[in-house]
């Protein structure tokens, strides 16, 4: 007998080898039944494993929090796929590699003759749905090398081949069969096809063979299951949720911004009214930090590869930097990055412990180069705005400063956008200690850095999980991961704990006691990239934008060219207010007029003609509630007055 721990910590006593279901079925047959694979001492295994030892063992579901649960599940799918299609177009199709994903899975296929499409769907998921009702059994085995090797040559998988040709010589190589299908493959898969339930393919596209752009395009088809109809229905409906807040077209929709072949990709030209959005938040932020004691400076975008070969970025980080510009003797890049300008900032002065903390802002042009496939509209691009800034300190004053930064993010997400607090989740991101190449080699600046901000975050009583691997090179981080309307985890803002830096750039101040001593440098970003914190923001608003943020808060809707003079009197009144104000008076018809307001997201819009003119009034439209009345241009103001001292976004 052995001894199995569960993830309650319960311990089940059961016969040495047995498999992972069978030990499942011991438990719960319900379980065992939903059971897609299982974590046996922590390493995902197939439910087919044989148990022979003491080991811990957590039974994984396509509900499970862990995703390999789900994994398991569209991985045995995209082999039921790859089965449809074999028996649809037989050898004219060649197959490759088919893992599941983030969200469902894809295969990806070889063929001269066949070109899938989205006409192609209903056959192929016919097929599919064929395969599913046969109920295959799915059997394991494994062979010998060079068998199978000539096992995929006879069956005339030529990528197949490859992928055996490229493992390790001591490499177990397993198969997996359902009815007169097979395929190479690690796993771990379901018991039989008929656990899948419903399926549905989404997308084709072309996709290079091993990422590689010199070996052939591949056609890459996606799709994803799931175990009932209306978890299907829900995700579909979160597709269209997430067309409709892609960034790029509600810029596109909104004229916020453009791309052009002419500048080049990840290079964003951003039109007047996103010009403005930009210009809002940046003061926002700017405004916030002034507040807090920030100075900001200005430093150049351009500087020599000596400031990079001093800060260590040179070695760490300078194949995402964009190619050294020669000129004369010097050598240039464009910086990917403040810090190593804000060090000679503070380097430029002699500063005394009674100076610091020194906080030094910038909101600068910064460079990464990004391969043109990567880029995405203001999410990723080769030319940013940073929100940073750097904070020199006293080793005695780390605890209070991290402290106010992370009080700071608390009021910019949450008291002033409005973002719930169970949307945060804090990550203590740690270097792989492993890893000599990417961190900088410093086990006693790296153990204290990380104790430190660990100590902190216990301090604060914040909520936090660890993340080895995940930390800057010259130091660890607080990472603050905010869950978006699309249940997605993005980081914006984080906290950084360096005492690299000021050690590679000499930096000191004179202490109580007369010497020098070295700061400690807390790097911080609250808005990230304002590119990007745009782009979050016009996914999690739809565009409908609060009114503070709004490009054009107010639009004047004359009700025919008799009633223009009246609306050009209300629009000089309400610009003279402060608001951004402009009046339509397009040859269009009201009911377009306004129908055009709501689709360019305007918050109000207001309609005169004769009553309004008679009586000295304006009639309001709201873009979400509709028609609010009629009212005096004082009382209008009142509610615009109000409504902006609200920041809020709305998520909906």
């Amino acid at each position: 007998m052995i001894k199995i721990t569960l993830k309650d910590g319960s311990i089940k006593e059961v016969e040495s080898g047995l498999t992972v279901l069978e030990i499942a079925k011991a438990i719960s047959e319900g379980l065992a039944r939903a059971t897609t694979c299982a974590k046996l001492d922590g390493k995902i295994v197939d439910f087919r494993t044989t148990v022979y030892k003491d080991a811990s063992l957590e039974l994984l579901t396509f509900d499970s929090e862990d995703v390999e649960g789900k994994k398991a599940y569209w991985h045995t799918t995209s082999h039921i796929m790859a089965q449809a299609i074999k028996r649809l177009y037989g050898d004219k199709v060649k197959l490759s590699i088919g893992p599941s994903i983030e969200n469902g899975f894809y295969y990806d296929f070889d063929s001269d003759e066949i070109k899938f499409s989205s006409e192609s769907f209903e056959k192929i998921e016919a097929e599919m749905n064929r395969i599913i009702k046969e109920d295959l059994k799915i059997e394991r085995f494994e062979l010998p090398r060079k068998e199978a090797i000539k096992f995929c040559i006879d069956a005339k998988e030529p990528y197949k081949v490859e992928l055996i040709e490229d493992l390790p010589e001591d490499e177990t190589i397993s198969f997996y069969k359902q009815g007169e299908f097979t395929d190479l493959c690690a796993g771990p898969h379901l018991e039989s096809t008929g656990k899948v339930k419903v399926v549905k393919l989404l997308s084709v596209s072309g996709a290079y063979w091993r990422g590689d752009e010199h070996n052939k395009m591949l056609q890459r088809i996606y799709a994803i299951s799931f175990p009932k109809k209306s978890m299907l229905d829900d995700y579909l409906a979160m597709l269209e949720d997430a067309k409709e807040r892609d960034h790029r077209k509600i810029g596109k929709d909104l004229k916020l911004f453009m791309t052009d072949e002419l500048v080049g990709p990840g290079l964003p030209l951003l039109l007047p009214d996103g010009a403005t959005i930009k210009d809002i938040l940046e003061r926002y932020i700017r405004d916030k930090e002034t507040a807090l004691g920030y100075t900001h400076v200005a430093t150049p975008s351009l500087a020599t590869t000596n400031l990079y070969k001093t800060s260590g970025h040179w070695d760490h980080y300078k194949d995402d930097m964009f190619p050294i510009m020669k000129m004369d003797k010097e050598e240039m890049v464009l910086r990917p990055m403040n810090c190593p300008h804000h060090m000679l900032v503070y380097r430029n002065e002699l500063h005394s412990y009674k100076d610091l903390p020194i906080r030094i802002a910038e909101i600068a042009h910064d460079f990464r180069y990004e391969d043109s496939g990567a880029v995405l509209g203001l999410e990723r691009v080769r030319q940013m705005t940073q929100n940073d800034s750097h904070l020199f300190v006293r080793p005695d004053q780390i605890k209070d400063e991290v402290g106010q930064v992370l009080k700071l993010i608390h009021d910019v997400y949450v008291e002033d956008f409005g973002f719930p607090e169970d949307a945060f989740k804090y990550r203590l991101s740690l270097r792989d200690v492993n890893d000599k190449v990417k961190y900088i080699d410093n086990d006693e600046m790296w153990n204290t850095a990380e104790e430190q901000l660990r100590q902190i975050m216990k301090e604060l009583k914040l909520d936090f999980y660890e993340a080895e691997g995940e930390a800057a090179f010259y130091g660890p981080k607080i990472d603050i991961q905010i869950k978006t309307a699309l249940n997605h985890d993005v980081t914006i803002p984080t906290c950084q704990l360096d005492f690299a830096l000021p050690e590679r750039f000499e930096l000191t101040y004179i202490g109580e006691d007369g010497k020098e001593h070295r700061p400690v440098v807390i790097h911080r970003a609250i808005l990230g990239s304002t590119e990007r914190f745009m782009s979050f923001l016009l996914e999690e608003t739809k565009g409908n934008l609060p009114l503070w943020l709004a490009p054009h808060q107010v639009r004047v809707l004359p009700i025919s060219e008799k009633f223009e003079e009246y609306g050009k009197k209300i629009t000089e009144k309400i610009a003279s207010l402060g608001y951004r104000v402009q009046m339509d008076a397009s040859n269009e018809k009201i009911g377009y007029r306004i129908r055009n307001a709501q689709l360019m997201k305007i918050p109000y819009m207001v309609v005169v003609g004769e009553k309004e003119e008679s009586t000295d009034t304006i009639s309001v439209r709201n873009r979400r509630e509709g028609d609010l009345g009629s009212m005096s241009l004082k009382e209008f103001e009142k509610v615009l007055s109000k409504e902006l001292e609200n920041k809020k976004i709305d998520r909906k």
